[in-house]
């Protein structure tokens, strides 16, 4: 079911947030880090990595809560959830994997104005306090060769 109010305003650019930019821009996968493209979603690195492979799943449409999702929109995002990990799990064979949204700015979305779920991977013994007390990520892999990595295995 839809929630009307669950679009969001404009960000100055076009009218449209900073996914749908990117998502819209018309540049090659490769440099935008776009993984995999779907009817009503997609699937992106995060630029910002908490570590090599974080990515991305989201609606190409703004939304801002999981109410807003059309049905469509809603089981193309958790199916391509389910394929995120199935990469991630291929890709890189890490311990476990973190998938998690943060709603709302007092949640910690660092883009509120377009919901995104976050797949990251992880390893026993990979947390480290660089970012915390640095303001630095280290990251062992870049983000071209976990776009490769990721895009050869993404299932289907």
């Amino acid at each position: 079911m839809s929630d009307p109010d669950a679009t969001t305003p404009a960000d100055g650019r076009d009218g449209r947030t900073l996914f749908e930019n990117i998502e819209q821009s018309g540049l090659d996968d490769a440099e935008t880090y776009i993984i995999h493209r779907g009817a009503t979603c997609f699937a992106l690195l995060n630029a910002y990595p908490y570590t090599s492979g974080h990515l991305m799943v989201l609606p190409r449409r703004a939304v801002t809560t999981l109410n807003g999702l059309t049905d469509e929109e809603h089981d193309e995002l958790w199916a391509m959830v389910r394929d995120a990990v199935a990469a991630m799990e291929s890709a890189f064979s890490p311990g476990g994997v973190n998938v998690g949204l943060n709603l709302g700015p007092a949640a910690g979305a660092g883009v509120p104005d377009h919901l995104h779920v976050h797949v990251v991977p992880r390893w026993v013994g990979d947390t480290n306090f660089t970012t915390a007390t640095a303001n630095l990520r280290v990251l062992p892999i870049a983000l071209g060769e976990s776009w490769r990595r990721l895009r050869d295995v993404w299932p289907g």
